[in-house]
């Protein structure tokens, strides 16, 4: 049940840290090098649901300060059930495969939808 709520509150959290580490970005504002953080998380987010489309939850954070070396993305898909953790990790590495050439490194989290709720 906690995980569920902090899934629901998820975007809202996403949306605040966002503001706030690139605030006026979003409008169009903002340097270029932070244009550019927040537009790459949203471009390995788009990535993803394009390639994955029965994600029932994505999330992907810069974790490296905001130099977009180095991101965190957690993905709960449809296409995860019956595969061990290692191919569901592949499936994400090989959609990502050349946003992930240009970084420094990427932590994964996958989830099967409901597998927290059993």
């Amino acid at each position: 049940m906690f995980r569920n709520l902090v899934k629901i509150l998820e975007p809202f959290r996403n949306q605040l840290l966002w503001r706030a580490r690139v605030g006026s970005a979003a409008d169009g504002g903002g340097s270029a090098y932070e244009r550019n953080c927040a537009s790459k998380e949203q471009q390995l987010s788009q990535t993803l649901k394009r390639s994955l489309p029965g994600i029932t939850y994505v999330s992907v954070e810069d974790i490296s300060g905001g130099c977009g070396a180095m991101f965190e993305v957690n993905v709960e898909a449809k296409e995860f059930i019956g595969l061990s953790r290692v191919k569901q990790h592949r499936l994400v590495t090989e959609t990502l495969k050349s946003e992930i050439a240009e970084m420094h490194g990427i932590r994964i989290h996958t989830a099967v939808p409901g597998a927290a709720d059993k």
